[in-house]
């Protein structure tokens, strides 16, 4: 009886499957059509509104750069030049899951485009010529060099950049597919640094050492601030510094239009924003989901400043040998899958640009109409911070963030992890709900599978959210014990 049963659930399992993959293909070979079908509508209707095409990711290679294949990027006072042929672009930040992610109708594309120029090419290769490939010098220290093939979307926003004579990019504040109301744009009448929620000592001489908190994707530091900053002990606030930012693009940050929302420019922007300013020495982080990249990241960067670092779901999903990495990424985070439904969201997320744009526009746009429907179905009981860190980003800010951020630094992760064995001496502790279907279990594994002093906490009954929504006063309560126990053994191994 055992073994029948054992068979009919395999049995109900492979016909699940099956289903799955069958529906799935019907549906997301629907939806790459209708992404292209989006792609013209978003076209004209950015020409009639704001009298330009939107340059998007849909676009094929053009040879954008004729001359010298040279664009010099101005970024906060530093100069640097990018090189550029007609078809390639050597920028290690730009991932290339931003035009690359192969779909039926782009197959399809690509293999009637492959027969047309195999009937013309013996022409058409002697016309044209061979194009030289142009190379690039290392721009910082730790920088792989990377080649990917250029994209008009890339070309026209990194042109955005080009400082000559302090020109501004074309693109309107906000645009007219973003939100307009005054929380989210309160940006652009203001500082060009992140919106800073500070809490404890005033002054750096006064706090004993100091604390960044950084957010996920599609929030923001009301994730921490309506949490877990309410229910630190007045010992806590009166020692340290608590400082929850809002990434760049999201909450009451800045939202350029024309920024590539590179792993660099969300650095930057922390540094500039928090560390500089604050003069920040000695930090503990803690992060969650793809704030943990961005979290590993710093420590590298600030190795003998971070004293602990806390992760919480941290998206860590090693590349088998002989994969590309961002592309394997990719298809971890979005499966093109139906079902379960998290997958389904995150591969509309991450697959489809005009799609994901037509969500903002419903979603974003009209936030205060959704949270006042909230509000009145749940009659206030709804957390309404979780509604303002979801709402409150532009289509632009999250399109980029998700793919350079989450997918572009793929190959990274594994030195970030190494340094933290290797040449970090800060205290690891990761924490992971049992039931987040967002990311699953095994990346903390993974995590700790590299680095093995690292502490794995598996909260069971909570999920991507509820790992700290709902026991805020028990994290609360778990950082406070982090950070005492790292700053005793920093103490005693610095005596």
């Amino acid at each position: 009886m055992a073994a029948l049963v054992c068979k009919t659930k395999a049995i109900f399992s492979l016909t699940g499957r099956v289903m799955n993959k069958a529906i799935s293909f019907i549906v997301f070979s629907f939806l790459d059509l209708l992404d292209l079908l989006l792609c013209f509508v978003y076209k004209v209707a950015d020409f009639f509104i704001e009298a330009e095409w939107k340059p998007c990711y849909c676009s094929s290679a053009k040879e954008a750069i004729t001359s010298s294949g040279k664009i010099l990027v101005s970024e906060q006072g530093e100069s640097k030049i990018v090189c550029l042929s007609s078809t390639k672009l050597e920028l290690e930040e730009i991932s290339d899951t931003l035009y690359t992610r192969p779909s039926l109708v782009s197959e399809v594309s690509k293999l009637t485009v492959s027969e047309l120029k195999r009937l013309k090419v013996d022409h058409a290769s002697a016309a044209s010529g061979g194009t030289i490939r142009q190379s690039c010098e290392k721009i910082m220290k730790g920088t792989v060099r990377s080649t990917f093939t250029i994209n008009s979307t890339i070309v026209e926003m990194l042109q955005g950049k080009i400082n000559i004579g302090g020109q501004q990019p074309s693109h309107p504040i906000p645009r007219w597919s973003d939100c307009d109301c005054k929380f989210c744009t309160s940006w652009s009448c203001s500082s060009d640094s992140l919106f800073v929620k500070a809490e404890g000592p005033k002054g750096s001489d006064k706090a004993k050492e100091d604390v960044l908190f950084i957010h996920g994707f599609i929030s923001s530091s009301a994730f921490w601030t309506e949490t877990v900053f309410p229910n630190f002990t007045n010992v806590t606030k009166s020692t340290y510094r608590l400082f929850a930012i809002d990434l760049l693009g999201f909450g009451r940050s800045p939202k350029p239009t024309d920024s590539l929302y590179t792993l660099k420019e969300h650095l930057d922007m922390i540094e500039k924003s928090v560390i500089e300013p604050n003069k920040v020495k000695s930090f503990h982080i803690v992060a969650h989901s793809l704030g943990c990249i961005l979290a590993l990241a710093l420590a590298v960067k600030h190795a003998g400043s971070v004293k602990s670092l806390t992760l919480l779901a941290p998206p860590y999903y090693p590349v088998p040998k002989g994969a590309q990495a961002t592309q394997y990424v990719m298809r971890r985070v979005a499966p093109r899958q139906v079902w379960p439904p998290i997958a389904f969201g995150a591969s509309m997320a991450c697959w489809y640009e005009h799609i994901s744009r037509t969500i903002c526009l419903l979603i974003c746009k009209n936030h205060r109409l959704w949270e006042f429907l909230a509000k009145l179905v749940t009659r206030n009981r709804i957390r309404t911070f979780l509604l303002e860190g979801f709402f409150c980003h532009t289509h632009n800010a999250a399109w980029h963030t998700l793919h350079n951020i989450i997918c572009g630094t793929a190959s990274k992760l594994d030195g970030y992890l190494d340094a933290v064995r290797d040449s970090l001496k800060c205290d690891v502790n990761i924490f992971h709900g049992r039931d987040d279907e967002v990311i699953p279990v095994e990346c903390s594994y993974n995590v700790q599978a590299k680095i093995p002093r690292a502490r794995v906490k598996v909260v069971e009954k909570k999920d991507h959210i509820t790992i700290v929504v709902g026991r805020q006063r028990t994290f609360a309560r778990e950082l406070e014990e982090i950070w005492k126990r790292s700053s005793s053994s920093g103490n005693s191994t610095s005596s």
